[in-house]
Order: C-alpha cells, then structure tokens, then sequence
C-alpha cells in the first residue's frame, strides 16, 4: 500500500544542462526513478537514498542509481508544500562526480 501524500516536483532550472550532459538513453531510466523513489516517500532512508552529512548544492539528500549506481539525484523536500525540489542531477565516473559537465569537488 502506497502512503497518500503524493509529492509535487519542482525542478531547478540548471537541471536541463545537467540532463544534457547525460546521455539522452538514461533520460527515461532518471525519470522513472524519481518517480517510482521520490514521488510518495522521499524523506526514508533507504540503501540508494539518503540524507547528506553536509549540504552540497543547497540539497539534503541524495539517491544514487543506475548501472554501478552511478547517477546522483541532489534534493531537498518542503513537507509544508509538499514538494521535492531538483537541484542537481549528476554521474559519478570512478570516484568524480560530474555535475553539468563540470567535475564537482565534495
């Protein structure tokens, strides 16, 4: 059983250029995931899913995924408006996170 609350996403504007620098056959696979992960319970803590030690891009969490869990999704929720806010969206590389094509130092 699904819990009621069905969250909202709202996507940072700087996503599109994250997106862009993935290539176009995960798009549907980052979609999916957000979905099926963030859409009704994004604030449990799982083993792909969770809170961030420190704030990295002004997100609080992070769900790793995909082959060699290599994509990171950077979030953070607003349970007042019921929200989930995009901030980052990214592929690790070894141990480099890109970021938008830019190597991002955490």
């Amino acid at each position: 059983m699904r819990p009621s609350r069905r969250y909202r996403f709202i996507f940072a504007p700087v996503t599109r250029e994250h997106l862009a620098a993935i290539d176009r056959q995960y798009h549907g696979l980052i979609r999916d995931v957000l979905e099926t992960q963030l859409r009704f319970e994004p604030l449990v803590a799982v083993r792909n899913r969770q809170p961030l030690k420190r704030p990295i891009l002004g997100a609080e969490w992070k769900i790793r995924f995909g082959p060699g869990n290599r994509f990171r999704v950077f979030y953070r929720v607003d349970e007042g408006e019921g929200s989930v806010y995009i901030l980052a969206i990214g592929e690790k590389r070894g141990n480099t996170l890109w970021i938008g094509g830019e190597e991002i130092v955490t």
